[in-house]
């Protein structure tokens, strides 16, 4: 079977192999838009064609600033095509943000999606000094429409997009993705066509889909490499790509597609995990016990081991009368679904393994493409506390101090205009991580810690913090958390609480679940301290929770507590409760 090695060839091999229906679809104004292969690569010629009308030359950097829709997709493969290379960017980072990517990657023109994303990026723009080309996908008189671009190309057009195609190497720079740095200001992280598709290829060997048949749902963001690389391995597949209208519509989006697999983050995983235990309590009588009993069971379950015939028995029992119901939530069709982008709690994977929904967790980075482990279908190899064996052509060691160093065709060629970056970060051909692993003798690796997240107590013992909050999260009560005391006597934890599951709680302890403060409520507060006391046991004295606050807030994207893929925003986080981290500390 003939293989892509530049990514604008994935779509024509798909028209050869599997010429689907729905290569691509949307939902615009409550009916889904759908668009064949054949489709997919008409529009993306032609507005390659009105890229070259408006002198595009081959490494020229294009935006792109729009939420997961069909034309991200068709202006990616435009850039492709010409040899010019993209740019995305998330939609909700700052104006000044924009400033500092478009001057850095000497941005040439811009695709966005909305008016309110037109206002940012002109205003970006314009505090880089800069006067861009905005073309916009949503209709609006502010600027032109994307399609106005749209031509059928002339010969000589033709003549030129092949000879640019026939110079495009597969070693050569497609896109560059900003990533924020510890300095605050963002890295251009430069990925070439090889780096991209050997990761999707190697990601496509543990997926079970059925080639040129099944659907996936996608909502994760397209700008960052973790969607972007499941799109291209989704055209080798020929899976047909739904994009979800937003994440508050996901439910109602699983039941009108009824996909066989998506990737998601932990945090969405854990809210539906909390959304079905808060269902368990509203239960009574015999169906609360069987769901509470099924759900326990679950939390037992490790799919790589014998678990022993009674224990068989009884899973079988709970799946038909309880896990079922949640198979059916995700649309009855799920075979898997792919998490990243930080770390999942092991007991969700074994609930919902336990309930026949494999969730692979896979590990990296946007400097490596981004995968560098996967999880494996095959529960004999499911292997629950790992984060899956290396994918292929991928090789890890482990450094004296605990490092994951990375070498393989995935390795980002380097961070654009900042060479010193680069060497510091890639050495003697090892990308350096971050994060502290193990990895087995048969290549499984194991995720420990963040390495630049782990700090010293005051006492001088080391504490991983990620490792802490994971565990916190496991009670129902908590939202997010943040573990602090760097440099301190012992740990302490910020606590977002999940007001839905506290004021179920608080009624069914004939509490006011209305009390506008019920978060300080003595006996919501005893809960809490229990909670964390429950906790503490699972870690060395050093490391144990000793002060908390429940905070009134909740940590967002717009309101810069959280990356656009969910993770903690460390550094924001603890500036914005400077006050209350020292009130804790005061005694």
């Amino acid at each position: 079977m003939k293989t892509a090695h530049r990514l604008f060839e994935l779509l024509p091999l798909q028209l050869q192999q599997y010429n689907l229906e729905v290569c691509l679809a949307d939902k615009k104004d409550g009916k889904w838009r759908k668009y064949s292969t054949q489709q997919v690569i008409e529009k993306s010629t032609q507005l390659s064609f009105g890229l070259l009308s408006k002198g595009i030359s081959a490494g020229d950097k294009i935006a792109i600033i729009s939420e997961n829709r069909t034309e991200w997709n068709f202006a990616d493969v435009a850039i492709q095509q010409i040899g010019a290379i993209s740019v995305p960017m998330y939609p909700t980072i700052s104006e000044d943000d924009y400033a500092f990517i478009f001057e850095h990657s000497e941005t040439k023109l811009v695709f966005v999606s909305s008016e309110e994303i037109y206002k940012k990026a002109k205003n970006g723009a314009s505090k880089a000094n800069l006067d861009l080309p905005i073309y916009i996908f949503d209709e609006s008189k502010l600027t032109e429409h994307w399609s106005s671009l749209l031509e059928n190309g002339s010969e000589d057009q033709k003549k030129e997009m092949e000879m640019r195609q026939a110079q495009i190497n597969e070693l050569d720079l497609v896109t560059i993705i900003y990533t924020s740095g510890t300095t605050g200001r963002p890295k251009g992280v430069m990925l070439n066509h090889k780096n991209i598709i050997s990761n999707a290829t190697a990601v496509s060997e543990r997926a079970e889909y059925t080639n040129g048949h099944d659907r996936v749902l996608s909502f994760l963001p397209l700008c960052h490499i973790f969607e972007r690389t499941a799109i291209y391995f989704y055209f080798q597949l020929g899976l047909s790509i739904h994009y979800a209208e937003s994440l508050e519509t996901i439910s109602e989006n699983l039941q009108e597609i009824k996909p066989h697999g998506f990737n998601t983050v932990p945090r969405l995983i854990e809210k539906i995990y909390d959304k079905i235990i808060d269902k368990g309590f509203a239960l009574s009588g015999i169906k609360k016990q069987l769901f509470f009993w099924a759900v326990n069971l679950g939390l037992k379950y490790n799919p790589d081991q014998s678990m022993g015939f009674v224990y068989d028995t009884k899973l079988s029992i709970a799946r038909k009368l309880i896990f079922s119901k949640w198979q059916a939530a995700l649309g009855g069709n799920v075979k898997h679904i792919i998490v990243g982008a930080s770390a999942i709690q092991p007991r969700l994977k074994r609930v919902f393994w336990a309930a026949d929904i494999k969730i692979l967790e896979g590990y990296g980075l946007t400097e490596t493409s981004p995968g560098i482990s996967i999880g494996l279908p095959d529960p004999a190899q499911a292997k629950l506390d790992y984060v899956g064996p290396l994918l292929t052509d991928v090789q890890v060691k482990i450094a004296d101090d605990g490092e994951i160093l990375v070498k393989g065709p995935n390795v980002m060629m380097g961070y654009y205009k900042d060479q010193q970056k680069t060497d510091e970060t890639i050495v003697d051909g090892w990308f350096h991580t971050g994060d502290i692993g193990e990895l087995t003798p048969d290549n499984f690796l194991r995720i420990t810690d963040r390495k630049k997240e782990m700090f010293k107590t005051s006492g001088g013992k080391y504490i991983a913090p990620q490792v802490m909050e994971n565990k916190l999260k496991e009670s129902v009560l908590i939202e997010q958390v943040m573990i602090i005391g760097e440099n301190r006597k012992f740990p302490a934890a910020l606590i977002v609480p999940n007001l839905d599951a506290v004021k179920n709680w608080a009624e069914r302890h004939n509490l006011d679940k209305n009390d506008p403060d019920i978060i300080n409520n003595p006996e919501v507060r005893n809960k809490f301290q229990s909670e964390i006391e429950l906790t503490n046991q699972s870690f060395g004295h050093w490391e144990q929770v000793k002060k908390f606050e429940v905070l009134n807030d909740q940590w967002g994207i717009a309101s810069g507590e959280l990356t656009p893929t969910l993770k903690l925003k460390r550094r924001v986080i603890k500036e914005k409760y400077t006050n209350l981290i020292e009130k804790i500390y005061a005694v």
